[in-house]
């Protein structure tokens, strides 16, 4: 029988195994595979032995590159400076819009600008330069995805009139902690059209604490009237030399030999 990761098996199976509670006794696990694909036919098992401890058994805590390293704060964000330093100066000027619309290709950093702006909003030690602490409570709160005053909604999936009424009376609520509560719709053009009718008022005037950021690669598709109540940010392909040196600079992290050519 080939080898087979063990979380491989028991997600394949809807087994799932929590604290083992045998301090000084051996547990045997005995998994029963009945896969069609590539294994043989007769049933086999498959045994693990987890030892002598108390621990929950966990899956490995590896995270790609592209989520460890998604930028947190403004500064981090590579080939859109003409965005952060709009949305840092008005931040700074507290001239803020209530709807935004971040529009361009995809992986340039849209909905990574739309976290970063809700963290930063309700960030409660702010810095000089306009960025989140990351320490506070609602930065902590926001990076353990608990924060209960931001709302992220992927239009894709959720492109009813329903789910835009529920989205409403989600608004219709006040913050629980911090200034304001920040609503973040990714793939807007996605919502048909009773959807945006659905929105447009609540769009044009929402609560005082309530920060709309919606967040499209088609923006052609989006109606006119939603269209003329956001402000627009164009972001724009990242270049090859700012990816090249942003990859030189995970490398060094990562403790990683690369020559630059490779890196190109």
């Amino acid at each position: 029988m080939q080898e087979r990761h063990l979380w491989d098996i028991a997600y394949s199976h809807r087994c799932l195994l929590s604290r083992v509670r045998l301090p000084y006794v051996s547990y045997l696990v005995k998994l029963r595979l009945k896969d069609p694909l590539n294994y043989p036919k007769k049933s086999s098992y498959f045994s693990v032995f987890l030892g002598n401890t108390t621990k929950p058994v966990y899956m490995s805590n590896f995270v790609v590159s592209a989520r460890k390293y998604r930028p947190s704060i403004f500064d981090e964000v590579i080939g859109q400076a003409h965005v952060t330093k709009t949305l840092k100066n008005a931040l700074v000027n507290d001239q803020l819009a209530h709807a935004f619309l971040f529009t361009g290709p995809r992986g340039v950093g849209k909905t990574t600008c739309a976290r970063i702006l809700a963290k930063t909003l309700n960030c409660e030690n702010r810095t000089k330069g306009q960025e989140p602490c990351n320490e506070c409570n609602s930065c902590t709160s926001f990076n353990n995805q608990t924060s209960f005053n931001i709302t992220e909604l992927d239009a894709a999936s959720n492109n009813s009139v329903d789910h835009i009424r529920s989205l409403i009376e989600q608004v219709r609520f006040q913050p629980q902690q911090g200034q304001y509560k920040v609503f973040i719709i990714d793939e807007v053009h996605m919502l048909s059209t009773q959807a945006f009718n659905a929105f447009l008022k609540t769009l044009e005037e929402p609560p005082p604490y309530a920060i709309f950021i919606l967040a499209t690669t088609e923006k052609h598709k989006i109606i006119p009237t939603i269209l003329s109540r956001t402000q627009i940010f164009d972001f724009k392909r990242i270049q090859v030399a700012d990816i090249s040196s942003y990859l030189t600079d995970i490398c060094k992290k990562e403790k990683i030999k690369a020559e630059d050519d490779a890196l190109h």
